[in-house]
């Protein structure tokens, strides 16, 4: 179920959720999505389709949940000043600059993350670079580079992201140190103590707990 109280809009088709964000975007906060399954055959659009809209009006996508068996939805919100950019919405953006599709909402919710850095922070963890105080913590224990390194592309690139994201010294030295720990262990335990990370906890920290623990 949907929660009560919370907005939805099930868009017919691209073009009707442009519509939508073309009307809303500048007063209301957020709004549930809802999709239709391609099994439904129920007219409906796509997720690359609805991201591409809303990043035209400065807007951004969260996690999708399913509602029944041919229904789901997904969370859409105005971009804060310091959300970060994935490489993915970069390119889709420029892209839709090349097309003309950009509003200058969305122009400006790119302006302002160029100037604030959110633009490039991802830059260096896109491109798999290992920071230098984590690479360090790595030469102090034997096996924890290899095994770091061992991990898939998209495993490794979620815990560089949850490390460079880390808003405090001393929370990024606390991820640096919890992420080498793991990867000493002589069998990696299938619960550790990130099973204990509280329900608050980003989507990031959950992936992270995933990878860490497997």
């Amino acid at each position: 179920m949907v929660e009560k109280d919370m907005e939805t809009f099930c868009p017919t088709s691209q073009q009707h959720w442009r519509a939508w964000l073309n009307t809303h975007h500048a007063h209301k906060q957020s709004v549930w999505l809802i999709y239709h399954k391609k099994k439904s055959g129920k007219s409906t659009l796509t997720w690359s389709e609805a991201v591409d809209e809303a990043l035209c009006f400065g807007w951004i996508d969260s996690q999708a949940k399913p509602i029944d068996d041919n229904t789901y939805r997904q969370f859409f919100c105005r971009r804060k000043p310091n959300s970060v950019w994935s490489k993915i919405n970069k390119e889709k953006v420029q892209q839709l600059i090349d097309r003309g599709l950009m509003t200058q909402a969305g122009l400006r919710s790119i302006a302002i993350a160029q100037q604030n850095g959110s633009w490039t922070i991802l830059d260096e963890v896109e491109a798999g670079i290992i920071p230098a105080d984590l690479d360090e913590a790595f030469q102090k224990e034997p096996g924890a580079k290899n095994y770091f390194l061992g991990l898939s592309r998209s495993d490794r690139r979620t815990l560089l992201q949850w490390l460079v994201l880390a808003k405090r010294s001393v929370t990024r030295q606390q991820r640096i140190d919890t992420i080498v720990a793991q990867a000493t262990q002589p069998v990696q335990p299938k619960t550790t103590q990130w099973a204990k990370i509280q329900s608050g906890a980003t989507e990031i920290q959950r992936v992270t707990n995933r990878i860490l623990t497997k």
